[in-house]
Order: structure tokens, then sequence, then C-alpha cells
């Protein structure tokens, strides 16, 4: 493993995304429309809205590098830029490592601005503080980019790699505790949610907008999510091959 190959394979991440308007927009414009259309559709109901509008500040990103990640691991490989990269000394750890690097760099961004939207424009309020909210944001998006590129192992195009959103990302929306109260499912599917990484996102979220101060639970939650999104890393590292097709 080098510091200088890895470095040097996120600065190449981020100049790609820098010059892909779509993947911008995706990642800056998208959230910030659908948070206003939040806003606007529980006008009447402020409290509801400071609810759910700071889950989806966790939910967002997640939902997007998932996608974003996935599509782009596998235009690498499909592309057979990933086969040419690793006959060179790039080792598959730097490679993962870089991409990491460069979307946690994307994943702040994104966070700095739609968090920033929300809290003085939007008007969203939360006893906890907006930076906890992002700290959160970013974890959840290092998560869901670190399982896009696992899960791009699986598909062998760009149709199949979005296919995964209703199989990995719905299921977790539907038990994370966002629209039921966890405590009100039957055991099995209490079960099942706890060992999706979205419920502890939500969970620590929950806790922000509860709490003036950072909790216990909130911490352990945030560091689920980063340790959930390193042994992603890693397993994803097990699926790169100098061999595609």
């Amino acid at each position: 493993m080098s510091l200088r190959i890895t470095a040097r394979t996120a600065r190449r991440i981020l100049r790609q995304l820098s010059h892909d308007r779509r993947t911008v927009a995706m990642l800056l414009v998208i959230p910030v429309l659908l948070l206003t259309l939040l806003r606007y559709l529980f006008d009447s109901q402020p409290l509801l809205f400071d609810r759910i509008g700071l889950i989806m500040l966790g939910v967002f990103p997640f939902i997007v590098m998932f996608l974003i990640t996935s599509v782009a691991m596998l235009r690498e490989r499909t592309s057979g830029t990933l086969e040419r990269l690793l006959t060179t000394p790039l080792h598959k750890l730097d490679m993962l490592l870089g991409y990491g690097l460069a979307f946690a760099l994307a994943a702040a961004v994104q966070a700095v601005v739609v968090a920033g939207v929300a809290y003085w424009f939007l008007g969203l309020d939360s006893a906890g503080s907006p930076w906890l909210v992002g700290l959160i944001a970013i974890g959840n998006a290092v998560l869901g980019m670190a399982l896009g590129l696992f899960f791009s192992a699986f598909a062998r195009s760009e149709f199949q790699a979005v296919q995964f959103m209703p199989l990995i990302v719905l299921p977790q929306a539907l038990l994370c505790g966002l629209f039921v109260p966890r405590e009100s499912m039957v055991g099995w599917l209490q079960a099942i949610s706890r060992a999706m990484p979205l419920t502890y996102a939500v969970q620590a979220l929950t806790e922000v907008g509860q709490h003036a101060d950072p909790t216990n639970l909130m911490w352990r939650d945030l560091g689920i999510i980063f340790g959930l999104a390193i042994v992603a890393l890693f397993l994803g590292a097990a699926t790169l091959r100098r061999r595609t097709g």
C-alpha cells in the first residue's frame, strides 16, 4: 500500500467527478430539491418536517453515494480501466482507499451544502448541533459508497447496478424506523432491522434531533456506521480481479 498512489487515485476520481455535470447535480442539486419538496409538503407541520427532514439529511447521502459509486466502479470494470490499473503497482487497497477518500470529500461537500440549505434556508431545527448532523451524513455517504463498491462486483451492466437499489436500499428505508417506530414492529422485523446499517444512521440522527448534547447512543451508532463502511471496503477489495468478464 502507498499513500502517494492512494492520493493519486483519489485525485483521478475527483477530477472525473468534477467533469461529470450529471453526477455533480445528483450529488448537490437533487438532495436540495428533494429536501425543499419535503419542506413545502409539510408546510403546515413544521415539527414533522424537523423530524423527517433531519433523517433525510442522512438517508439521501447513503442512497446517492450507493448509486453513483456502484455505477462508477462498474464502468471501471467493464471499460477495462480496472484491469489496466491492476497490472500497475497499484494495490487493490490503494484503489479502494482512493475511492473512499475521493467520495468522502465529495460527501463532505454534499453534507455542508445540503445541511446549510436545510438549516439556514428551509428552517430546519434540531436540538443537537448541525455539525453532528453533517458528521453523520458523511458517515452515511461513506457507507453507501463502500456498499456500492462491493455490490458493483455482482452487476454486469449499469442497469443491473441500478437494480440493486430496491434490493439493498428500499428494505432498509422501510425497516429503519423512518415510517414506523421499530419498537412497534413484530419481533422478527426488529431483528432484521438491527442487521441493517441505515437503522443506526436513523437512530443517530434521531438522537441529535432530541438531545442538545451528543449521547453515548449516538456515538455508538456513528461508530457502527464507520465500522461497517470499513468492512465493506475490505470486502470490496476482495472482489477486485485483474481480469474482467
